[in-house]
């Protein structure tokens, strides 16, 4: 259940590393969002799908278990954008864990 993009891969755990490491870059920045209404692992693709699309994202995990979302950029990123992302997904953007 592993679906290719064209910047990176989205794993059957909701997880998105563009170059297949886990982890931070050591310049990267790390946000944990909350995020109502995921319930199983097609959830938490969705999600990260649409997150991953943000410019300067490297890697997102989503856990619909918890409902947090864990986001490494680049740079912080505008809570704008990770909630029209969240929108775009179909779920319920509840800010920062």
């Amino acid at each position: 259940m592993t679906a290719e993009t064209n910047t990176g891969t989205i794993e059957a755990t909701g997880s998105r590393h563009s170059d297949g490491a886990a982890g931070a870059a050591p310049d990267g920045t790390t946000a944990v969002y909350l995020v109502k209404g995921m319930t199983c692992g097609h959830c938490e693709g969705a999600v990260s799908e649409e997150i991953s699309a943000i410019a300067g994202v490297s890697s997102v995990q989503a856990l619909a278990a918890t409902g947090q979302v864990t986001v490494v950029s680049a740079a912080p990123l505008d809570e704008a954008a990770v909630r029209a992302a969240v929108d775009e997904a179909g779920y319920e953007f509840a800010g920062l864990a």
